[in-house]
């Protein structure tokens, strides 16, 4: 069964799948980013081998989703995955359901913040531009592919839709739903993933000794994985489309504040488009 990492990009996902691998994989519980393969992105290629004759086909990928995560579980166990995809629809292919899916820690930011993370990852021009790719309903991430490389574990489509539309998605999946919000994972780090702990205590029947959620906690700070990052360098890390060099992937973290980056157009436009969500988040006061 699955547990999904689920999140809008650049919304802290990688940051608590470093911790999850800290907790549950590495033996001395210190944060090591070569080893983030044990929570892999889905949907990858590998995932739909056989499955499908057009990996860049949306309709025939979303038509064996279920099929692929049936395959997945064959073994019975436990894993958790990362993902960006929307819990969606196409046609009558579900994502994802309950009978594939354990439960899901749903991470979400303020998007007047993830909106500045898009314009540095995604090498965008402006904020007009990373404020589109935030309100687009039919946004899908692809990555370029070699058909000729045999390396197959590699990203394939992604349905992300807007910020509004993932986070609207993902709340609806009530089993075992747990939601983390960005920033409290960096005002309160230690009950943040400490509710993280709680919750997997439950789902996995698995007890966890606090001086380990401690360490993992400290070794998987914004700094530690920045300074790790500098230091050996991320795989997951992107390049700049104009100057072609590797930008850094944790990059401002809780520098990143909008009070101090957006014009008030960026802002107000955000405001508008994400009103009723951001005011259910508390992101926006009610008043």
């Amino acid at each position: 069964m699955i547990i999904w990492l689920a999140s809008y990009p650049k919304s802290g996902n990688t940051w608590v799948r470093s911790f999850l691998v800290s907790l549950l994989f590495n033996k001395n519980n210190e944060a090591n980013l070569s080893g983030l393969y044990n929570i892999p992105q889905y949907p990858l290629r590998s995932h739909f081998n056989n499955l499908v004759n057009d990996i860049d086909n949306l309709q025939e990928i979303s038509s064996n989703w279920i099929k692929s995560q049936r395959i997945i579980n064959s073994d019975n166990k436990i894993k958790f995955f990362k993902t960006h995809h929307a819990l969606c629809k196409i046609n009558n292919s579900l994502f994802t359901n309950h009978e594939n899916s354990l439960g899901v820690i749903h991470i979400v930011r303020d998007p007047r913040n993830v909106v500045s993370s898009i314009l540095h990852h995604y090498s965008k021009e402006n904020y007009l531009e990373a404020k589109r790719f935030l309100f687009s309903e039919n946004k899908v991430l692809h990555k370029e592919f070699d058909k000729n490389d045999i390396n197959k574990n590699k990203d394939m489509l992604t349905l992300i839709s807007s910020w509004k539309n993932n986070y609207n998605s993902w709340k609806q999946f009530k089993k075992n739903y747990l939601l983390i919000k960005y920033e409290k994972l960096i005002s309160e780090p230690e009950i943040e993933f400490r509710k993280i702990c709680t919750y997997l205590s439950e789902l996995m029947r698995k007890k966890f000794e606090e001086e380990k959620i401690d360490f993992a906690i400290k070794s998987n700070s914004f700094e530690n994985l920045k300074e790790i990052e500098g230091n050996c360098g991320f795989k997951e890390a992107v390049k700049d489309k104009k100057t072609g060099q590797i930008k850094r992937f944790f990059n401002l973290g809780p520098a990143n504040k909008w009070e101090k980056l957006l014009d008030s157009k960026t802002k107000e436009d955000i405001e508008k488009e994400f009103r009723e969500e951001m005011m259910e988040l508390g992101y926006l006061s009610k008043n």
